[in-house]
Parts: C-alpha cells; structure tokens; sequence
C-alpha cells in the first residue's frame, strides 16, 4: 500500500503555520550592539558611511548602554576612539582613557543587566593603525603585543568589563590574556575569541568609524579569504588556551567557516555581521533596490542557520524593537 505523497509546501500557508514549524528564530537576547565612544565629543556623530550608526559621546553611550538593557539585547561591545595616539596605544592602557572611562559608565549604568563587553586590540589607539606595536623594520611583533594586550585586559576587567574581545590575531593572544586576569584575581572575566577574524574588504566603515590611521594593510596578521581549514586551526587552539567563547567575523560572507566552527565547538560560537555588511544592505534599500527590514532579518538569520549562537550586528537594538512588537 502507497502512502500519499509528502508536500513541504502545505507547511507554508500561512504565517501561522511556517512560524510553528521554523527551525531557526532570532532572540533579543542573543544580539550583542557593537558601539564607539569618542573622546571630545559633547553629543553623538553620524558616521557617514553607516547611516544611523554614531560615534557616541559619554552621556549618549549610558542612554544607548540603557536602550539596549530595557530592549533585552544580550551584550554590548564597546570600541574606544581616543584624542591621542602614539606608537604603542598606551591610550588604551589608562584607567583614565576614553574605552576604559566607557566601560566604567557603562556598566554603573546597566550593572549586570547586560553583558558590558570591550574590544581588546591598539588599533584604535596606535598612530599607524595597527594592531599591535611595530619592530624596527616595521612589522607587527607578536610578542611585544602579547605583553601589551594582557596589560590592556586587565586595565579593562578593573574598569567594569564582564568580558573581553580580544581581536587583534596575534599568535597566543588568548592565553596570554588568561593568565593577565588570573593573575590579576579576575578569573570571573570571560573572554569571546575573535577566532577567525578575515582580512576582509568590508571593514571600510569601521575604519571611518573609529578613524583609523591604517597605512597598509592586515594581511600578515589576519587571515586569508581563501582560507578555510585554518579557521578551524585557529578556533581550536583560542579554546585551547581558555576561550570561553569564540567569534567568526566578518560573517555573512563567511557563513561556511561559522558552520565549521559550530559543529565542533564545546563553547558558544558568535559572528559579526561587521560595518561594510551593514552599509550594503544600507545602501541598497535606500535606492529603493530592497526592503529594508525583510533583508535585515534575512541576513541575520542566514548567520544564526549557520550556526552562531550569538550575532554582533549594529541592527541589534532596532531588531530587537521589531522582535517585541511581533509579539
């Protein structure tokens, strides 16, 4: 006796029945905000090429820390943009500078309804755009930054942070930083692994956002966009060295090495849909190309089909707003 014939399409009639049978759904909680605090600044400045994205000054910072609270995003992830740069980005070392003085707003504001995160890295603070400091042949020494970068976790971990990003791709970042904060006595810091972090073509907005001084490029330090085995190489080493998370970035364009990481990975895995990402899907629908909000929540499912558990995307508080009222 035959049996009739499977129809998949029965299971779309209408938003009722594909809402029941989704296999993937986006939650507030699992969007972290990225967001830049800008020395100087009196009030928040548009970046021009991320519309709707600011370089926010110290009070706009505690009214977005806030905003993303009561929205239940899960995190923030704050970037600092100082005044003053010099060759080693002793900026980012200064109880006093301006990431370490946004991290300490930030979380007196929000305490520990939500996850106050930091990006642990001198690009932004080096005057040739780098992110470690250079040899006298003007390479990036890896270890000279490994000492920086567990000085700058620490600085980090006393101003507030409950976790940090390491994200710079230097060789034994994670560990390095590890022991920084068990020495320090902040073994409750976590750390989120910027794992397989690509020398990408889409990091242009980012480099107005946190006005980069980069001459040059990565390519030595971050990985190559024909790579994919060595994502894995360098996931399974950070987790080694005591990630307790890790992060493909960017993401859309690496939705295949997010679904590497995911199937063997014993912690969270996280992806950041990154600036020039954001500034595509900008663009496009303000000539009308798109539809905006349809194509925000498509992008950032395809990345949590992919596998990540959590999405950085400067979507994530209006995605969440769009969430709650489709509740």
């Amino acid at each position: 006796m035959g049996f009739p014939q499977h129809r998949p399409r029965r299971l779309r009639q209408n938003p009722a029945i594909r809402r029941l049978v989704a296999e993937n759904e986006l939650s507030a909680r699992q969007l972290i905000l990225p967001a830049f605090v800008r020395e100087g600044l009196s009030q928040p400045n548009e970046i021009t090429s991320m519309p709707g994205v600011f370089q926010h000054s110290m009070d706009s910072l505690k009214a977005a820390a806030n905003d993303a609270a009561e929205r239940g995003l899960g995190g923030i992830m704050l970037f600092g943009i100082p005044e003053e740069r010099d060759e080693t980005g002793s900026a980012g070392l200064d109880p006093q500078g301006i990431l370490n003085q946004g991290i300490a707003a930030v979380r007196a504001e929000v305490g520990d309804e939500l996850v106050v995160m930091s990006d642990v890295c001198l690009d932004e603070f080096t005057s040739h755009g780098h992110c470690g400091v250079l040899d006298a042949n003007g390479v990036v020494d890896n270890d000279a930054t490994l000492e920086i970068y567990g000085q700058m976790a620490v600085a980090q971990a006393q101003a507030g942070a409950h976790m940090l990003g390491p994200s710079g791709m230097m060789d034994g970042q994670i560990g390095v930083i590890r022991q920084a904060l068990d020495a320090a006595g902040r073994q409750d810091v976590s750390l989120l692994a910027y794992s397989a972090k690509y020398a990408s073509a889409f990091y242009g907005p980012f480099r107005e956002a946190v006005d980069s001084q980069l001459q040059g490029d990565r390519r030595t330090y971050q990985m190559d966009s024909a790579n994919r085995s060595e994502a894995v190489i360098e996931a399974e080493l950070d987790i080694a060295e005591g990630a307790d998370m890790i992060m493909v970035k960017p993401a859309m364009s690496y939705l295949d090495i997010v679904r590497d990481i995911a199937e063997f990975s014993p912690v969270p895995v996280s992806a950041y849909q990154i600036s020039g990402e954001y500034s595509m899907i900008e663009a496009a629908s303000a000539n009308g190309w798109i539809d905006r909000k349809a194509s925000v929540l498509e992008s950032l499912l395809s990345i949590k089909r992919a596998g990540a558990q959590q999405i950085l995307t400067y979507y994530a508080a209006e995605v969440a707003g769009w969430l709650k009222e489709g509740k």
